[in-house]
């Protein structure tokens, strides 16, 4: 690699690194005090947060890393011109689509990063995350069993549990169940004991009596029982969940089994997007490089800035994504559609080859008028 490929590769990638870095920051921080509200409010431990926050991560390096290339491309452009770089290097001779060449080995270099991510890191997080859900899901000992408070797992559900024994039996139980519009039924039990179902925990009273009142009729109605099933599943979510597609290995996506699909409840036609945008989405790190450091080039100087090549490099970008968004619904309800996953890379590069075809149409005076008028600024 010549000199100043090397050189414009380093300026890129290193301010790359700084942008991911603050971007990944922002987003993390972000997402992580919902998440933080979510499940230490809840009762759980920082731990568990900690160990979700960092589960979530790939997705998030995903999301900002394509923002991330971007924004290294528009920035090292602006930056050369301010400093009027582009005029030493039209000097050496170097044309203006071969000085693209190290802006598109650096959205190659992005784009290996997102395949590792997309292939590896997020099918294994997605999964852990899916199941870490669950089991927390499924511990209702925090959140509903906690002696001498009164808790509201759910809405209308009330929950008194004056003391739990070692054993985990609960003694002097009390369940206010408000659910059912216009009936409220409180259970008063002395004692009883959590068992795990196939549907989620259910809740057994033991030696007590149930108050039926409802507004209709204005009586109060008593039974008294022995043993009494309280199905609490429904408080604390289910006991089961629906695998994400998502969540497959790439192997797997590219090999299906329709019987395990079925039993998973995952159409072909979400197998061959999901696979199909695992290979499509690390290219759009590579456009949007391209488009950023092509439209702050293209544009005539101005004493103003660059700001107006800024916003339509992201109006094109945001007019990309929401093709992308259309196509992906009628991709996942028709498996012959699953290629819409590489709409976006399509009218990227689209939009790549206008920009080209500008330039050369212009033949470079665009650039070389707002590269001069920068030097003599």
């Amino acid at each position: 690699m010549r000199s100043i490929d090397r050189y414009l590769l380093v300026q890129l990638l290193t301010v790359f690194a700084f942008f991911s870095l603050v971007l990944i920051s922002v987003y993390w921080v972000n997402r992580a005090a919902r998440l933080f509200d979510a499940i230490v409010g809840d009762g759980q431990s920082f731990w568990i947060f900690l160990e979700l926050s960092a589960l979530t991560l790939p997705n998030v390096i995903r999301v900002v890393l394509p923002l991330s290339a971007f924004a290294a491309a528009v920035y090292v452009a602006m930056r050369m011109t301010r400093d009027n770089e582009l005029v030493v290097l039209q000097g050496t001779g170097l044309s203006f689509l071969r000085m693209l060449w190290p802006v598109a080995v650096f959205g190659l270099v992005a784009a290996v990063m997102l395949s590792f991510l997309m292939h590896v890191l997020m099918p294994l997080s997605r999964m852990q995350l899916a199941e870490r859900q669950v089991q927390i899901a499924e511990n209702i000992t925090s959140r509903l069993l906690r002696s001498g408070e009164f808790l509201q797992p759910a809405d209308d559900i009330v929950v008194f549990v004056r003391a739990i024994t070692p054993e985990g039996k609960l003694l002097d139980v009390f369940l206010s169940d408000a659910r059912t519009a216009g009936t409220r039924v409180e259970y008063n039990a002395s004692s009883a004991l959590l068992v795990p179902g196939v549907q989620g925990p259910t809740l057994v009273l033991l030696d007590g009596v149930a108050l039926i009142y409802r507004e209709g009729a204005d009586r109060l109605g008593t039974l008294s029982f022995d043993e009494l099933t309280f199905d609490i599943g429904g408080l604390v979510g289910p006991a089961g969940r629906r695998a994400d597609v998502r969540e497959l290995p790439t192997a797997e996506l590219l090999s299906p089994d329709p019987t395990a699909l079925e039993e998973l409840r995952i159409s072909i036609s979400e197998v061959r997007f999901e696979l199909a945008s695992r290979f499509a989405q690390p290219l759009l790190a590579v456009m949007t490089s391209l488009i950023g450091f092509i439209a702050i080039c293209l544009g005539q100087f101005s004493r103003l800035g660059a700001w107006r090549q800024v916003v339509g490099a992201i109006i094109v970008l945001a007019l990309i994504q929401l093709a992308s968004n259309a196509a992906s619904g009628f991709a996942l309800r028709n498996a012959a559609l699953a290629w819409l996953a590489f709409l976006p890379v399509g009218l990227g590069g689209a939009v790549v080859g206008g920009m080209l075809w500008w330039a050369s149409r212009a033949r470079g005076r665009g650039w070389t008028a707002r590269a001069h008028a920068g030097g003599a600024a």
